[in-house]
């Protein structure tokens, strides 16, 4: 009886992530955000739309893991990631048809919400560990590589998408105390005046702590401010500081390791330079290191999934596997600058050092998320097989001109 009631539970759920999977996600801007969680924010309005919004975000990313190859989906952790999004689609939607104006049920929902945030915490190392599992049972072909990087963009895209809209809820309403007193200034995880500087000094100094635990000594840091809006001003935007941090911390981590490395024994090490610029469209913030830089054909590497230049870490089944290692840090990283209409660019000369780059949109009413779709464009993409390049591919070998054929 038991096992009939979950057959059947099993296809109605499957029915309704195919209902709410014809939907496209809705893009919040920055501003929206901002109007909606100033005085005016009311928690009925919130659970309206999050109710709506968070079963159709959820059900589109879903329906992508599934195009995703048998052995992958097989590995035990991707297994548990997928049961943690089947169970957080199911707890939405039993407050599909609830009252709105019913305290007991926006009270619910809020609990509902945290429980889903929380449950969420480690989806990004446990779906890492579940394409190691994958990569060293069955190795890897080019083709499967490019469809797991392509996934694993619009993954965790949208999971950053969905942590912003639990976010913001349990920010704004989940707690007894309506304004944060660590970020008394801050609606919900936005700040409307983000000091761009006091963000980088303080991922610098957290990074620098890292880096003086491993070398025993670090670069000091030279910041220099360009606010071409307001001269003489400290440049602030419309940005979520987490996020900003999350991106410096991880720039600031990799510079500060190249260039301990190169200079090895060194008395005194080449500074990392950081350069913040406010213009009308962009913020702009570079990291320069004297680290030796990276090649070329190493570049687009840095942003693959699963490509480290740090050995693995070990598996402790205790706690969360760790980042570090795992290859994760540039691309999430670049995802969270393209989530607002950013992005994040490397530029590299070998043997000297390099600028990394991010861009932000300067004005909250462009700063739009971006969000995955899943249509028939993306399902194309997982199915298509991928042909041989239609350019030459150079060979090391030099050629043997008498056996070179003439017409």
């Amino acid at each position: 009886m038991r096992l009939l009631r979950f057959l059947r539970s099993s296809v109605t759920i499957g029915k309704d992530i195919d209902f709410y999977s014809r939907f496209s996600p809705s893009p919040l801007s920055m501003k929206q955000f901002l109007d909606f969680g100033s005085e005016n924010a009311c928690e009925k309005t919130s659970f309206a739309f999050l109710r709506q919004e968070l079963p159709v975000r959820l059900a589109n990313i879903m329906k992508e893991i599934n195009l995703l190859p048998d052995n992958l989906l097989g590995t035990p952790s991707v297994r548990l990631v997928q049961s943690w999004y089947m169970q957080s689609f199911q707890d939405i939607l039993e407050f599909k048809d609830r009252n709105a104006d019913d305290e007991k049920v926006t009270y619910d929902f809020t609990d509902a919400v945290i429980r889903i945030r929380n449950r969420h915490n480690d989806v990004i190392p446990t779906m890492a560990q579940g394409v190691v599992e994958y990569k060293e049972t069955y190795g890897t072909d080019p083709v499967v590589s490019q469809n797991v990087q392509y996934f694993l963009d619009r993954f965790y895209m949208s999971r950053i998408s969905i942590r912003m809209l639990l976010n913001q809820h349990t920010l704004l309403f989940g707690g007894k105390v309506k304004v944060n007193p660590a970020h008394p200034n801050q609606i919900g995880s936005i700040d409307p005046h983000c000091r761009v500087s006091e963000v980088i000094k303080d991922a610098f100094e957290n990074a620098r702590n890292l880096c003086d635990r491993y070398y025993m000594n670090s670069p000091e840091l030279i910041l220099e401010e360009f606010n071409a809006k307001d001269e003489g001003k400290p440049v602030a935007v419309v940005y979520v500081p987490s996020h900003l941090y999350h991106m410096v911390f991880e720039l600031f981590k990799n510079a500060m390791r190249a260039t301990m490395e190169l200079h090895g024994d060194a008395m005194e090490y080449p500074p990392v330079h950081a350069q913040v610029a406010l213009g009308s469209e962009d913020l702009t913030v570079k990291v320069s290191d004297r680290g030796g830089g990276v090649p070329l054909r190493k570049i687009d590497r840095l942003f693959t999934y699963t490509y480290s230049t740090a050995p693995r870490p070990s598996i402790d089944g205790s706690r969360a596997a760790p980042l570090a290692g795992y290859g994760y840090g540039l691309p999430i990283s670049r995802l969270y600058a393209r989530y607002f209409q950013g992005d994040l660019k490397l530029y590299s000369l070998e043997g000297y050092g390099t600028d990394a780059v991010i861009y932000i949109r300067a004005l909250s009413t462009e700063s739009i998320e971006r969000l995955p779709v899943y249509n028939k464009s993306a399902w194309k993409h997982y199915k298509t097989i991928h042909e041989a390049d239609d350019w030459c591919v150079p060979s090391k070998e030099p050629k043997d001109m008498t056996t070179f054929r003439s017409f």
